[in-house]
């Protein structure tokens, strides 16, 4: 009865996390994420202790009937039976089909630079919760520039060897401070790519949004970049952040699609705010040869780009989960797929998907999840 009981509370916990994870996915006021949280916290704490003292009702139904609270009892038991289900069974299944996952990436390396080191002191700056950065192993001032190689079957010869900057989930709300965002930026200029894409979440307060020149407008690309807005920014006055990201002469694309042309080639850029901005991108007069490259902040759009015929969709949003286990992985990712989508690439046939974990996040807490920027070099397939 023990490991019942365990694996019984151990599948409580996972359906619960499922279910904070996809409505946390869902385009919501700011307040109700917190009453997500707070009611989710109180069903995993609440479950073992109503089971505890509900352990004389429900032992009846696991071995004979009884009459008193008849129904209530065999709910109960097929609840607990469910639940020790996916604990001893689902859980660890899940778990080693996303060990086994293939990355479809032809080559990825990566450095990490410790931007306090680098800087010589802690850019800590002054958000509410900047305690969290003194935290033994705290990974929020360790940068990871990663390096990947993407191949693309309607890559257009001339585009061979092309690069994108993906920017993702910048989050300036005074902790990291504007020290930590500057030095990345600099890296990233470094890179000197062909494209900058920048896939939302850029301030998290009206005061930051100010960051957005200053910091934003030191990066460097050869032919264009472009930006689309996340949920915390639509949290905010979304008209204001555009106007700013238009000075670093980024193209703010919206809900909308550009045709520009790369290396004498044509290329379709779409940008998707959904589920936050309600209209989906219209690409019924949008040609349909060129390739496709779609900016969304989540990538719970994937379907929507399968379906319209996108290449390459970059996203962000998840943050990778930010606190992630050895061999486990992720756990709170606000998408409506779980973690699935977490971080990474993944091939979903006709599109191939790369998922940001994002530069910094709403809470300044970071574990086995370092912060990423990332340069996409694309090879023909």
């Amino acid at each position: 009865m023990i490991l019942l009981f365990a694996g019984a509370c151990l599948g409580h916990l996972v359906l619960m996390i499922l279910s904070h994870n996809w409505w946390y996915g869902l385009a919501l006021p700011r307040k109700a994420g917190t009453i997500i949280h707070l009611i989710h916290a109180l069903l995993i704490v609440a479950f073992p202790v109503a089971l505890i003292e509900a352990y004389p009702f429900l032992t009846p139904p696991l071995g004979e009937g009884s009459e008193a609270g008849g129904d209530w009892s065999q709910l109960a038991t097929f609840y607990i039976l469910l639940c020790a289900a996916i604990g001893f069974l689902a859980l660890p299944i899940d778990t080693l089909l996303r060990l086994r996952r293939r990355d479809p990436s032809l080559n990825r390396q990566s450095r990490i630079l410790d931007v306090a080191k680098h800087l010589g002191r802690l850019p800590i700056g002054d958000d509410k919760e900047r305690f969290l950065a003194y935290l033994p192993g705290n990974e929020i001032f360790e940068i990871e520039l990663v390096e990947r190689t993407l191949a693309l079957p309607r890559l257009p010869d001339a585009w061979d060897g092309l690069t994108i900057l993906h920017l993702s989930d910048l989050h300036f709300k005074g902790t990291p401070n504007r020290d930590y965002f500057r030095f990345v930026m600099d890296r990233c200029a470094d890179w000197q790519p062909d494209l900058v894409a920048l896939t939302g979440d850029i301030a998290d307060s009206t005061r930051h949004m100010r960051w957005i020149v200053p910091v934003l407008g030191r990066l460097r690309w050869r032919i264009a970049a472009f930006a689309i807005l996340g949920n915390h920014d639509h949290w905010l006055d979304v008209s204001y952040i555009r106007r700013r990201l238009r000075r670093t002469g980024m193209n703010v694309l919206v809900n909308n699609w550009q045709k520009i042309e790369v290396r004498g080639e044509p290329m379709v850029v779409v940008g998707h705010e959904g589920p936050w901005l309600h209209s989906e991108p219209d690409l019924r007069d949008c040609p349909r040869e060129p390739f496709r490259l779609c900016l969304s902040h989540t990538p719970d759009n994937t379907r929507w780009a399968r379906s319209h015929g996108v290449d390459l969709m970059l996203s962000g949003h998840v943050h990778g989960g930010q606190i992630r286990f050895p061999l486990f992985g992720s756990v709170l990712v606000p998408s409506r797929h779980g973690r699935r989508y977490d971080c990474g690439v993944f091939n979903e046939s006709p599109t191939l998907l790369h998922v940001s974990r994002g530069v910094s996040g709403d809470h300044p807490i970071r574990y086995l999840c370092r912060p990423e920027v990332t340069l996409l070099t694309l090879r023909r397939a």
